[in-house]
């Protein structure tokens, strides 16, 4: 048997961005759910096969499929807290495959001109420098399909 000490220490993050959307906070709540499933994309346009159960204790996984009867994907974590349409709350290991805890909240509020998305993203364990440094752009880019797919949706209804 052997034993080693390691020199990692725990890092933490916290993050946070907020952005306007013109549309109704159902309809950004909406937009916020297929950003996060289906509607996924990377930002270089390529889809993202996620998926999410809006219900407390539903999961939020990247579905890799089926081969040879063995499904394939990745937890990303549970739904923690759903307040349709103003609060969503998940926890769990997001795209970390080492020792990690993350919290993620999207806070939505109704504000002249549409709704006010806010995002808080905690994070502590093992966090590899590239892995932190790349985190905002993220989220950002996240922040930005969802205003994207909300006002197309907005448009339509006008």
């Amino acid at each position: 048997m052997t034993a080693s000490i390691s020199e990692e220490t725990v890092q933490t993050i916290e993050i946070q961005r907020d952005i306007l959307i013109h549309a109704t906070p159902e309809i950004a709540f909406s937009a916020l759910l297929e950003e996060l499933g289906p509607g996924s994309v990377l930002p270089d346009g390529s889809p993202f096969p996620m998926k999410i159960e809006p219900w407390p204790g539903g999961r939020w996984y990247r579905d890799l499929g089926e081969s040879g009867g063995h499904a394939y994907g990745h937890l990303w974590g549970f739904v923690q807290v759903i307040k349709s349409p103003t609060l969503l709350e998940l926890t769990g290991p997001m795209p970390m495959s080492f020792p990690a805890l993350n919290h993620v909240q999207y806070r939505l509020k109704a504000e002249e001109g549409g709704t006010r998305l806010t995002l808080i993203h905690r994070a502590m364990g093992l966090l590899p420098k590239e892995l932190r440094d790349g985190m905002p752009e993220g989220w950002s880019h996240g922040l930005s399909r969802v205003k994207d797919i909300a006002e197309r949706r907005a448009a339509r209804t006008m």
